[in-house]
């Protein structure tokens, strides 16, 4: 039972931590002057760092146990959000952000393996419920930043508080966690392509991604670029999107109980591509955070279907959920990119666009990839 909140921990900090990127992307974008396309360039090297260490994900997480690895990823993602409203090098920004994908990545195969021995060992659905930790801490990362930031409290001193905060909790949760994990005996192994089954459940996991990925750097952007509202209120954008995803997941281990996987990622799909097109096309603040919210009640049991379904077919659980979000975090890594160029040359809702787009390419492709899948 300690591990199990120690793990459901580190899943809260995982989503704060992303969350004080998210909402600081406007922030960002102005300090360094970028364009949408210099941006999502810099986005692109956070993929780049991600992708690359997933190739070895497995093996590291087999070796090493995702406790010790999971504390040293994640107080690697806490260091590099220090230093970036500390320069104003476009190079050092770049590094910051490679090294934050680099953390994040092993973070996120470290505690997606210990939360698949957790759930093996007490022997019931408990995936959705850690995914649902960390919408919440993406929920409460994004409320607290934009309540520091409507007391005119400094990015900076956000930036800082957060991160060294997140990177002692970080540790202290990791202590708590299981010292060895299923399969690390084995040493694991590196990244082969994937193919069969956990290939296509890579691919729905591309397409997932790439949509939550750009609600995630994208959504508080829209936010004050298109709907011009004030940086508190657009940093709610973040909120509502990870509070509904977290209610959703809470709830998402007594709903994948009773529903197939592939039903449920379907009817999920098409509610997150009908909420976003609605957003879109009404273009109202108040209306935006609503559909948000819809959106991440659709895109809430992607991920843990997916990671969950990785972990029982593979002999290794870390080279499992390692495989499919190698090829997810491709999808997340060309997603931000994609909506930036189309953001630099035509706008920020036609970007966007995208997300509803491929959330309907997800519903129709569900059923034949998680057909087999129990």
């Amino acid at each position: 039972m300690r591990a199990t909140h120690a793990v459901r921990a580190q899943f809260f900090i995982a989503g704060a931590l992303f969350a004080t990127w998210g909402i600081h992307v406007p922030t960002v974008k102005q300090h360094y002057g970028l364009g949408e396309q210099a941006l999502a360039m810099a986005m692109l090297a956070s993929g780049v760092g991600a992708v690359a260490t997933l190739t070895q994900a497995g093996r590291i997480v087999g070796s090493f146990g995702a406790r010790r690895v999971g504390i040293a990823a994640g107080v690697l993602c806490a260091a590099s959000l220090v230093g970036l409203l500390a320069s104003q090098s476009y190079l050092v920004l770049i590094a910051l952000l490679i090294a934050f994908g680099i953390g994040m990545s092993l973070f996120d195969v470290s505690i997606n393996t210990a939360a698949s021995e957790v759930e093996t060992l007490r022997k019931r659905s408990l995936m959705s419920g850690f995914h649902g930790m960390f919408s919440l801490g993406g929920m409460v990362g994004a409320a607290f930043g934009s309540a520091l930031l409507s007391r005119g409290v400094s990015p900076s001193s956000h930036l800082v508080t957060t991160s060294i905060a997140s990177g002692v909790l970080v540790v202290v949760a990791g202590l708590a966690m299981l010292p060895t994990v299923t399969g690390s005996s084995q040493q694991g192994h590196g990244l082969a392509w994937p193919r069969g089954v956990l290939g296509l459940l890579g691919v729905l996991a591309a397409l997932g991604l790439i949509a939550e990925g750009a609600m995630y750097d994208w959504s508080v952007l829209y936010m004050t670029q298109e709907l011009k509202s004030a940086p508190d209120f657009a940093a709610l954008a973040y909120a509502s999107f990870s509070g509904a995803m977290a209610a959703a997941r809470f709830g998402g281990d007594w709903v994948r109980d009773r529903v197939s996987p592939s039903v449920l990622m379907s009817a999920s799909a098409a509610l997150a591509a009908v909420s976003m097109a609605a957003v879109l096309v009404i273009a109202h603040p108040v209306a935006t955070l609503i559909g948000f919210a819809l959106v991440g009640l659709g895109f809430a049991n992607v991920v843990p279907v997916l990671f969950g379904s990785a972990a029982k077919l593979d002999a290794n659980p870390a080279h499992g959920i390692a495989v499919v979000a190698s090829v997810g975090y491709f999808g997340m890594m060309a997603g931000p990119p994609l909506i930036g160029v189309i953001a630099e040359h035509s706008s920020l809702t036609i970007g966007l666009t995208s997300v509803a787009m491929f959330a309907a390419i997800l519903g129709l492709a569900a059923p034949k990839a998680l057909g087999s899948v129990k």
